[in-house]
């Protein structure tokens, strides 16, 4: 019998509250990105916890776009992240953005004025910083902290009609200038930006602090579980302060562990910075730590949940090893992808004894991992082979192609090797061998015990394909902490091109983001830059974990 899996801190919350009566048991949690950015990875965790935890106690999710910075934000944004959540699996109950309730939150803001708990000033945003003081040191009031009601509400409102120019005035909420929480120092709620906004076009001019429309956002929802990284856990005195001067329904947050992954950044900022250097191809390059990327290069949404659910919900921030989602990506690819041929480094094989008018269509299991039953491959006198599979002075234990050693042809017959081709620089060009007719897989009446056996592509039938093998965008494990620029840790073997390919021609077939184990070779998919005159693979993962050997060789 298998052990349960043990509660995370915030599903005991959750069944605590529950079995209290809290909100008449009821769990509504949302999923609020800013729509300035591809989601990477780390949104995945915050997207299956929401959505997860919804599910599991009945509840419903929604998804906010807070889309209160309209500078940075932009349509395609909000139309690549609800791809990507839908892509991973889920869907929201509602879907909302923090722009429909400018005006709620306008009201909000007047009704702070009113309570004396608000007031516009005109200070610089050097003068505001400078008033501030510091963790030690109490701040100073603003000069004009002590406008009038009937001020504020005026400045205000002008504000709104757009006669002030970008920070020439901001609306500050009047709390205590000495708490020792400097988000409590008259923190500002709206800034003037005289910018046009993807949904509201020019409508507004004045725009909503995060921290003060996250919560009241939260409220009008009647979001229960309010839930954020770790980072805002000073942010939530705030987040509870505003709700209760306003008197509205309280939402209340909780925070976990933000999780960071090895060999990668998750900045925004930096994978923008990627991005406009030309150093990735777009936001979903297969390099990138995106969900657009991860998708384009093959990972499953299913491997991505998995990796979400294993490294679960913890209190503490740290840096996950990426391997753990390619160990994942590989557990799901392993059960669920058909098994294929491809030849990455072509070596010309010959068999002189098979008859050169010869072709026969031999019979390969897809994936015995699911039983998913047979495909026909056509077979010749002339295959390709990896041209690792044959060496002409082999050490010891090597298993594979050598003059007067045998291996077994995939799915074919066993062959002997019995001399080589060389051109003018001594480079081999061909490997003849023979075959043993009587040793036909399926069939083998030969009696001889074979320890190796390589995979192949029949010549005559060959389609070529490009293949694009990725691997970990850096050479070290956290690049943001070293000391020099974190582009300057980029791996330059991140991609590696190999323009001539021979794969089975039935892959001629396959469509975009369509998954394969090559065998011997690793898992592939199908990329979006094919056409039908140039199939292009990308490189999901690897057969087995490579880059932990290599670093230690290195």
């Amino acid at each position: 019998m298998s052990e349960e899996k043990s509660l995370n801190f915030l599903e005991e919350i959750i069944e605590h509250d529950i079995e209290m009566g809290v909100n008449n048991g009821r769990v509504h949690t949302r999923f609020p990105p800013e729509p300035n950015g591809y989601l990477h990875i780390g949104h995945a965790t915050s997207i299956c916890l929401n959505f997860g935890l919804a599910k599991k106690y009945n509840g419903k999710c929604n998804l906010r776009f807070d889309d209160t910075n309209p500078a940075t934000e932009e349509t395609e944004y909000v139309n690549s992240i609800k791809y990507d959540i839908q892509w991973l699996g889920f869907q929201w109950d509602n879907e909302f953005y923090a722009s429909d309730y400018f005006e709620k939150l306008y009201e909000f803001a007047v009704t702070l004025i009113n309570k004396g708990l608000a007031y516009v000033d005109d200070s610089t945003a050097e003068e505001i910083a400078a008033q501030k003081g510091s963790i030690t040191t109490p701040g100073i009031d603003s000069k004009y902290r002590n406008r009038s009601i009937e001020e504020n509400l005026l400045l205000f409102s002008e504000m709104r009609d757009g006669k002030y120019t970008d920070g020439e005035k901001v609306l500050r909420a009047k709390i205590d200038m000495a708490h020792p929480n400097l988000l409590f120092r008259d923190p500002l709620i709206y800034r003037i930006k005289h910018v046009h906004h993807h949904r509201t076009g020019n409508n507004w001019c004045i725009y909503p602090m995060y921290d003060f429309a996250h919560g009241q956002s939260d409220s009008i929802e009647e979001i229960t579980h309010s839930i954020c990284t770790l980072e805002f856990i000073h942010h939530r005195p705030l987040y509870d302060w505003f709700i209760e001067k306003l008197n509205i329904f309280p939402s209340h947050q909780y925070e976990f562990a933000r999780r960071n992954m090895s060999f990668t950044v998750m900045s925004k900022r930096k994978l923008l910075q990627l991005v406009n250097d030309k150093h990735v191809t777009g936001w979903n390059d297969p390099r990138m730590p995106t969900i657009s990327g991860m998708r384009r290069r093959g990972y499953p949404a299913a491997a991505i949940r998995m990796f979400c659910d294993t490294i679960g919900v913890a209190k503490r921030e740290n840096i996950v090893d990426l391997g753990l989602l390619e160990f994942c990506v590989r557990e799901h690819l392993n059960k669920t992808s058909n098994r294929v041929m491809a030849v990455l480094d072509p070596l010309k094989l010959v068999i002189t004894n098979y008859p050169a008018d010869k072709e026969e269509l031999l019979e390969l299991e897809n994936n015995p991992e699911n039983n998913n039953g047979f495909r026909q491959v056509a077979f010749s006198r002339e295959l390709w082979i990896e041209r690792e599979d044959f060496m002409e002075n082999p050490p010891k234990k090597f298993f594979r192609l050598a003059i007067g050693t045998i291996v077994r042809l995939k799915g074919a017959y066993i062959i002997k090797c019995e001399s080589v081709v060389k051109d003018d620089t001594g480079t081999i060009t061909e490997v003849h061998c023979s075959y043993l007719p009587e040793s036909k897989s399926g069939s083998d009446t030969s009696g001889l015990n074979v320890k190796g056996t390589i995979h192949w592509v029949s010549v005559a039938h060959a389609k070529t394909a490009e293949v694009r093998l990725y691997d970990r965008l850096f050479k070290v494990e956290n690049p943001s902490s070293e000391e020099q620029d974190f582009k300057e840790y980029i791996n330059p073997d991140a991609l590696i091109i190999l323009p001539n390919v021979y794969i089975e021609p039935d892959l001629a077939k396959a469509k975009v983001g369509e998954q394969f184990q090559f065998l011997r070779k690793g898992y592939f998919c199908l990329d979006e830059d094919s056409t039908e005159t140039k199939l292009i693979f990308n490189r999901t993962a690897t057969l087995k974990d490579t880059w932990e050997k290599e670093q230690k060789k290195g």
